[in-house]
């Protein structure tokens, strides 16, 4: 029986999987950690030229996680225990050990454990960012903004406080990872998608 350990490794190793980087190298694009932003997830892989290896990129990080929730459920892991591996594997994202411990911004990562979790948060979140990125056309704007409303989102639709606490770490890790993009989002040097 799987036990608690190595569902936290497989979560780090899942989540340390760049799909940016794997679906450049398949599409023969650049590699994003060497344009825009250097950061390789879908809003650099979008930079390349290439709107579907985007998604692609996209559907990969946030399912990986997804991916990840549901193994733990089907396991029967406590909801302590689910919170720990999904911070986990959005670390892995962050961190990840097959990139020198380089990795992606953790948006879609983020949105991804938020669907593992429950369907209704992760589209209600995603809602925010829609709305943010259309009128301002920031993709880091709408990503800050999205990750910061999550716990407030939780707290109202009435989810348990280890959920709560969740959404917390979450937006903590995600702003930490923006830090950049903040900066230049005051200074008005951030690149952003025209209309």
């Amino acid at each position: 029986m799987i036990n608690q350990i190595t569902l936290v490794l497989i979560a780090y190793f899942i989540g340390s999987l760049s799909f940016g980087i794997i679906i450049s190298h398949l599409f023969k694009l650049s590699d994003p950690r060497t344009i825009g932003s250097m950061n390789p997830g879908a809003t650099n892989v979008m930079r390349a030229g290439n709107k579907f290896a985007a998604l692609l990129t996209l559907l990969g990080d946030m399912l990986k996680a997804t991916l990840v929730i549901f193994i733990a459920n089907h396991m029967g892991v406590s909801e302590t225990d689910l919170v720990i591996i999904s911070i986990v594997v959005l670390l892995g994202h962050i961190f990840p050990i097959y990139y020198k411990f380089k990795g992606g911004k953790g948006v879609a990562t983020a949105l991804g454990i938020l669907l593992g979790i429950h369907w209704l948060l992760a589209v209600t979140v995603f809602f925010v960012w829609v709305c943010v990125f259309t009128i301002w056309r920031y993709s880091s704007l709408a990503a800050i903004v999205a990750t910061l409303s999550a716990p407030f989102i939780s707290y109202f639709l009435e989810f348990s406080s280890e959920v709560l606490w969740l959404n917390i770490i979450i937006a903590t890790l995600v702003i930490y990872r923006h830090k950049a993009n903040i900066r230049d989002l005051i200074n008005g040097t951030e690149s952003g998608f025209r209309r």
